[in-house]
């Protein structure tokens, strides 16, 4: 093989990476998030957007676009769907998102295996909470009475989890769905509106770490792989499991909080963009700057890749028939 013939091949191999990165100067990538302005996954985006840019050739400007809706159903449908397919368009969607897709299907016009995923600021366990004047101190309480919890649609974690509990565990809560957003719970919550609410529990840290402080919250249970380690007496849904059946239920429901916030580029986007996208959402995440911004809003950052984040996704859609039909059965109650 000629030396010249080794030359021009490399050459060939080089020139669609050459192409997306010259792509990507002089434009604006933005990031939609699938939740309302204020909320952690908000927060997040932002920071996400002031470091990014510098990471991709060409250093493109970033812009966050809020699109809540349809309990985050409503972002993710237009990045299946509308958003244009060049690298310019990113996403953060809700975690529960490939669990709604799997378990209830209303409204979803995506197929989440088909996603780009970019990767994830890392794993964040769910939690059930309730407002102290609440007079509810554990899940025993909350099967004796009726417990109001708001939420913002049936396709979204704050309505899964409540409703599994339900049906599985025997819970009491009952769901006011139609919150536009994750902080007008909290406004209804502060109001005396509902009595408690599903959250991830770094969204409370960031957003609200004077209910901590101030004991304003209760926690009966937290959805997830392990116990947090700063909630380590607070039940797993799994703990609370009676039978083997109920525990593989629950499992499955509690498979979003692996997600964490996770970031997504929509099918159909060329592979050396997509290729440059996910190199620096990577080393965004691994930005001394970029982390000293996330510890000082209280947004803690354990980086997953997009291979990590597609093999949960994968793992989700894929769960066995069973345990979907069960789980089916144990959320079918979340429509208003």
């Amino acid at each position: 093989m000629s030396r010249l013939f080794l030359v021009v091949a490399f050459a060939l191999l080089l020139a669609p990476l050459a192409r997306a990165q010259s792509f990507y100067e002089g434009k604006t990538i933005t990031i939609v998030t699938s939740t309302g302005v204020g909320g952690v996954y908000d927060l997040t985006a932002r920071v996400i957007a002031r470091h990014m840019g510098q990471h991709i050739p060409g250093n493109p400007t970033i812009i966050v676009q809020n699109m809540p809706g349809g309990g985050n159903v409503l972002a993710t449908n237009y990045m299946y769907n509308i958003a244009a397919k060049d690298g310019l368009t990113l996403a953060s969607i809700h975690n529960a998102m490939p669990l709604h897709q799997v378990l209830d299907g209303r409204g979803v016009r995506f197929d989440a295996a088909k996603f780009n995923w970019l990767g994830s600021t890392g794993p964040e366990n769910e939690v059930i909470l309730v407002w102290h004047t609440a007079g509810i101190t554990s899940i025993k309480q909350a099967m004796q009475r009726e417990v109001v919890l708001g939420s913002t649609g049936a396709g979204s974690g704050l309505s899964i989890i409540p409703t599994a509990m339900n049906h599985v565990l025997g819970t009491r809560f009952k769901l006011v769905i139609g919150y536009k957003t994750s902080e007008d719970i909290n406004l209804a919550l502060e109001r005396g509106e509902v009595q408690a609410r599903a959250f991830g529990l770094n969204s409370i840290v960031a957003q609200h770490a004077d209910w901590l402080n101030d004991g304003k919250v209760v926690f009966l249970a937290q959805s997830g792989i392990k116990r947090d380690r700063n909630l380590p007496d607070v039940p797993l849904l799994t703990d609370l499991a009676a039978t083997p059946e109920q525990r593989d239920v629950l499992r499955l429901i509690s498979s979003p909080a692996g997600l964490g916030h996770p970031y997504l580029a929509p099918p159909g986007v060329p592979a050396e963009r997509l290729a440059i996208l996910r190199q620096a959402f990577a080393a965004t995440l691994a930005d001394k700057a970029f982390i000293a911004e996330t510890e000082k809003l209280g947004i803690p950052i354990d980086a997953m890749t997009g291979e990590e984040v597609s093999k949960i996704v994968a793992d989700t859609i894929g769960a066995a028939p069973d345990v979907v039909a069960k789980g089916k059965a144990a959320t079918e109650s979340t429509s208003p």
